[in-house]
């Protein structure tokens, strides 16, 4: 992450900003540039997002939205992958996916670029929790590791390829391994 401002602004002034690319965060004062998504960032990215909502998309129970700015509270955030139920999924006037998402997303998964910094991105997955976010990854393509973080437990370490990676309960019937992830990867 680059950061990109060395003054403190508000929330207001940042969302009057224009958008940024890569995309800008605003957290904790601080307005934080995301890498630009390099190869294994974006098939991870992409294929995860694509087996979440072939799964929970059908029935309606929930979506998986890629680059999706969520401004809630005093932070304004854009993680790789954002899932919501499909309850709280923002709507238009007119019934349609709304522009703009004023809330935490209910999973929130982030997958980790060269360089960048692994303790900012948990603080962002740490603080959602504060907003009814049930679940964090955080995914590392070198390591070849997911880090799964709750709001009541300590984080858990999965870097085996046959193990199965927790999901929230709204996602019961998604069951992928450690390997399936990081196997896109060689295709």
């Amino acid at each position: 992450m680059v950061q990109i401002q060395t003054k403190k602004i508000t929330l207001d002034e940042f969302i009057q900003l224009e958008e940024t690319e890569p995309a800008s965060e605003y957290i904790d004062g601080e307005i934080i540039q995301k890498p630009m998504p390099q190869g294994k960032h974006s098939t991870i990215q992409t294929e995860l997002s694509t087996a979440i909502n072939t799964v929970l998309k059908p029935q309606k129970i929930a979506r998986a939205f890629s680059e999706l700015r969520c401004t809630f509270s005093q932070s304004s955030i854009v993680p790789d992958i954002s899932v919501f139920i499909q309850s709280r999924i923002s709507r238009d006037e007119r019934g349609e996916i709304a522009n703009i998402f004023p809330l935490a997303p209910d999973w929130i998964i982030e997958i980790l670029s060269p360089n960048q910094s692994q303790t900012k991105v948990t603080k962002k997955i740490l603080n959602c929790f504060k907003f009814e976010t049930q679940m964090g990854w955080l995914i590392d393509p070198e390591e070849k590791t997911i880090f799964v973080y709750l709001p009541t437990q300590a984080p858990a370490v999965f870097d085996e390829p046959e193990q199965l990676l927790p999901v929230p309960e709204f996602a019961h019937e998604l069951q992928l391994t450690l390997g399936q992830v990081f196997d896109w990867l060689l295709e």
